[in-house]
């Protein structure tokens, strides 16, 4: 009995003890525990069709973003796909086609062998020979393709020669009106400066007889028809004012000058129409010539620049005339060839008839042979 009660007072005391000393842990390590609270959010917390709900959420953007372009990259490969695989479906296709129609060419193909060689020999009299190739059969084929050849030849050089001749006609034409112009150059510059200084010679000429210098100064006018250039004339203003001055012009103012005298003076100037003076003679006559000497001048530039023109077409006409006789007899070889190569591929086609006919009665002969053989 003491000793139950002893057992029991040891419990309680070591269960005392555990008690005490768990209050005392606790009491120590003693913290709060915190839960997190996660925030989420469902569409039912806002309106569902609000825009700003969609357009303003980065959230919302970032995801419709990621399915942009997730759609449309596998849109992509899609088509990729197709596109290979479209292309994969017509080789296969054309290939087939190919096939076909290869099968239907063979099978007809060996539907004309059969019906060619359909000859039904049972007999066993006729010998098994080897068939060569003769001498005529040979021929023939020869001649065959040398027809082919030259029929195919003649439109050909044709074509080919009146297209070259008619490129090469221009290019010929501007080398040898480049090379007649370079070779005639000093001839026509020659001719052109010529004509001009002549040109400009008879525009003095003609004005010095429209002032009457042949009448007051004659002798002077003779000189100058001598003259090689036109601009010498101007040498000859100072003669025509000294003789001037002793043929119209004299002391006694009661002599009348003459008529001639009258228009030499209105048209060098030296008197108005009116009867007023004008410049003195000395200086007014050496003016006019002048510009006699200019309007010569430009007479002679415009009949230089008329007349170079007029070689330089000369010329031009001379070579095409030329570079059109070359390509006249060009023409004429070609043809000439052409009917040559016509010519012997009628000749070559007369032999391949000649051969075909001769072949055709000995094949006809063997016919005859072999069916006197069946019988």
């Amino acid at each position: 009995m003491m000793l139950n009660y002893t057992n029991i007072l040891l419990f309680y005391l070591s269960l005392n003890i555990l008690s005490s000393s768990s209050e005392v842990y606790n009491q120590r390590n003693h913290y709060i525990t915190r839960t997190p609270k996660a925030t989420t959010r469902t569409l039912c917390e806002c309106e569902l069709y609000t825009p700003s709900n969609y357009d303003n959420d980065p959230e919302m953007k970032a995801v419709m973003q990621g399915f942009d372009r997730q759609t449309s990259e596998r849109f992509h490969e899609y088509d990729e796909r197709m596109k290979t695989t479209r292309q994969k479906c017509k080789d296969k296709c054309d290939k087939e086609i190919q096939k076909i129609i290869l099968k239907d060419k063979l099978e007809k193909q060996m539907e004309q062998q059969l019906i060619t060689l359909e000859t039904k020999i049972d007999t066993g009299d006729i010998p098994t020979c080897i068939c060569e190739k003769s001498m005529a059969d040979k021929m023939e084929k020869d001649c065959l393709r040398c027809t082919y050849g030259l029929g195919t030849l003649a439109p050909t050089v044709g074509l080919i020669g009146a297209v070259a001749v008619h490129a090469w006609k221009p290019t010929a034409l501007k080398a040898a009106i480049a090379a007649a112009l370079e070779a005639n150059n000093a001839n026509i510059l020659a001719a052109a400066n010529a004509a001009g200084i002549q040109a400009g010679k008879n525009v003095v000429i003609q004005v010095l007889k429209s002032f009457r210098v042949q009448d007051v100064c004659p002798e002077i006018f003779k000189s100058i028809l001598k003259i090689s250039h036109y601009n010498e004339v101007i040498n000859f203003a100072r003669s025509i004012n000294m003789e001037y001055g002793a043929t119209c012009t004299s002391l006694d103012k009661n002599i009348v000058p003459s008529l001639e005298c009258k228009e030499f003076q209105i048209k060098f100037g030296i008197f108005r129409i009116d009867g007023n003076p004008g410049p003195p003679s000395a200086s007014a006559i050496p003016e006019i010539v002048g510009e006699i000497v200019e309007g010569a001048k430009a007479t002679a530039e415009t009949t230089k620049t008329q007349v170079a023109a007029a070689k330089t077409a000369t010329i031009k006409a001379t070579q095409e005339k030329a570079i059109e006789a070359a390509s006249m007899q060009l023409y004429t070889a070609i043809g000439y060839s052409i009917t040559a190569i016509l010519i012997i591929v009628l000749i070559m086609v007369i032999i391949y008839l000649i051969l075909r006919y001769r072949r055709k009665k000995k094949m006809k002969k063997k016919l005859q042979y072999i069916k006197l053989l069946e019988e």
